[in-house]
């Protein structure tokens, strides 16, 4: 018995060990995991925090961005401003400096007629003393001359009239049921100032001479040379009125719907388009086109 005592005590602790053995492996894994698991919690942590720090500056960067976009938006909104009121004082300036220049071409003419007419005014022949007879049978005096001829007048412009005063003396003709008288002032007008603020309204009036007279092929003629010679004229409205009012007259009626419905498409705010419209009113029916008959 005492010989089996060391073998069995040595047995017993070496059987302890082996049971020990496992659980203290599973032990060292555990720890193990566990310290893995606790690294990547703290992994995890500051990619949170990275994250955030990201989430924060990205969401300066947008606010920043939003900031500048506003003040490009502004910027481009007080420059369009800024652009539009130059075009404004440009275009405004333009048109200053157009009607400044029909202005200046208008004095410019008057000066030019108001020349004309002092220079007439200088060459005016000087009277000559009158001429004493010699008696009969008397020798010529010694170191007499011939009368010297009078110098040829120049013609002025418009009879020596500025424009204002040429338009005004052929319209005053008009005015007074003059029509012949008012057609040759005009044309005059129109031949010596063809470039004058006036000219369109000239040759409109020239029409409507004709057209009190009752000549109504000549006014359609005088109106279409207003409206070729002065498309932009003020009076162009009126030419295409009359024009169309005329061919009424004349029976062409066709023709004339065409000018008074140009008149209300191409001007339909002037009191012309209202005009046009009367007039278009009074003419008969267009006639309807025949149907074309299947054979």
């Amino acid at each position: 018995m005492k010989h089996h005592m060391p073998a069995l005590a040595l047995a017993t602790a070496f059987l302890a060990i082996l049971a020990q053995s496992p659980l203290s492996a599973a032990d060292k894994e555990t720890r193990q995991m566990m310290a893995d698991i606790r690294m990547l919690q703290e992994q995890s942590q500051e990619l949170q925090n990275i994250l955030g720090s990201i989430a924060e500056a990205l969401k300066a960067v947008n606010g920043r961005l939003d900031q500048q976009t506003d003040a490009t938006r502004k910027s481009f909104a007080d420059q369009k401003v800024t652009i539009d009121a130059v075009s404004g004082d440009l275009r405004v300036v333009r048109e200053r400096m157009d009607d400044n220049g029909v202005r200046l071409g208008s004095l410019t003419q008057e000066v030019d007629a108001l020349r004309q007419t002092v220079l007439q005014i200088n060459i005016a022949p000087a009277p000559r003393e009158p001429d004493v007879p010699a008696e009969p049978g008397a020798p010529p005096v010694a170191g007499a001359t011939a009368p010297a001829a009078a110098p040829v007048r120049a013609p002025a412009l418009a009879g020596g009239l500025s424009p204002t005063a040429a338009y005004a003396q052929a319209m005053a003709d008009y005015y007074i049921g003059q029509y012949d008288l008012a057609v040759a002032g005009l044309e005059a007008y129109i031949r010596d100032f063809p470039k004058s603020e006036q000219a369109d309204d000239a040759q409109v009036n020239v029409g409507n001479s004709h057209f009190q007279l009752g000549k109504y092929d000549k006014a359609v003629d005088a109106y279409d040379l207003a409206i070729r010679t002065y498309p932009r004229g003020n009076a162009v409205p009126e030419a295409h009125l009359k024009k169309g009012i005329s061919l009424t007259s004349l029976r062409r009626t066709d023709e004339a719907r065409a000018a008074l419905e140009m008149v209300m498409k191409d001007y339909p705010d002037g009191f012309e388009a209202t005009l046009a419209k009367q007039a278009l009113d009074k003419l008969p029916p267009a006639a309807a086109t025949p149907a074309t008959r299947k054979p």
